[in-house]
């Protein structure tokens, strides 16, 4: 096995500037808003990790599931995600609190996993690793592209972090609702558009 630092580079700068405008990094936004960034952060890196491998691994197995009941099952998550950041507590206990978080490892790190690991699916992202791979080796793509993914998802939560700080909580859980709303209207309309 060689590294190749060119191709690190390469599969690096393609992959963070394709995932910078992506959903998944609004998603990952807006989770970091109402649950622990850190958990988050290793339930996206962890899907993240996962379709590097498939794209690198086996590209094609894409191809094997219908695009359609991605984007569904996607537009339901999103669509779930809503729903708990719109929810919101309400309660005069939120206010005196300041802040609200959803607490525990393992719902944190699955809600943030699944969500990243069925809406990346086909993605341009998981598309263009897995013809990195093709050409330029596939260890070298993997670590460029896995790398990239992850610096997207930990820079979407520093900024949610850093916006929650200057925000009132209750409005940036709204905005991140309506992000998340929005990115489950979106992934309907992909059905029909292609």
């Amino acid at each position: 096995m060689s590294l190749d630092p060119l191709a690190i580079v390469t599969a690096f700068g393609l992959i963070f500037l394709a995932e910078l405008p992506d959903k998944t990094m609004f998603a990952s936004l807006a989770m970091g808003t109402r649950m622990r960034p850190l958990y988050v952060w290793f339930g996206t890196s962890t899907a993240f990790l996962v379709h590097v491998a498939i794209a690198v691994g086996a590209g094609s197995l894409i191809g094997l599931l219908p695009g359609w009941t991605v984007k569904l099952v996607s537009a339901l998550l999103f669509a779930f995600g809503a729903f708990m950041l719109l929810r919101g507590g309400g309660g005069d206990e939120d206010e005196k609190a300041g802040t609200k978080t959803v607490t525990g490892f393992w719902p944190v790190y699955s809600t943030a996993f699944m969500a990243v690991f069925i809406s990346e699916w086909g993605d341009l992202t998981q598309i263009t690793t897995a013809n990195l791979a093709a050409s330029n080796g596939t260890w070298s793509t993997a670590i460029g592209s896995a790398a990239a993914l992850m610096s997207v998802s930990a820079l979407a939560l520093l900024a949610g972090r850093f916006i929650a700080t200057r925000v009132p909580l209750r409005t940036v859980q709204r905005i991140g609702g309506l992000c998340m709303l929005g990115l489950a209207v979106w992934s309907v309309v992909e059905i029909f558009v292609g």
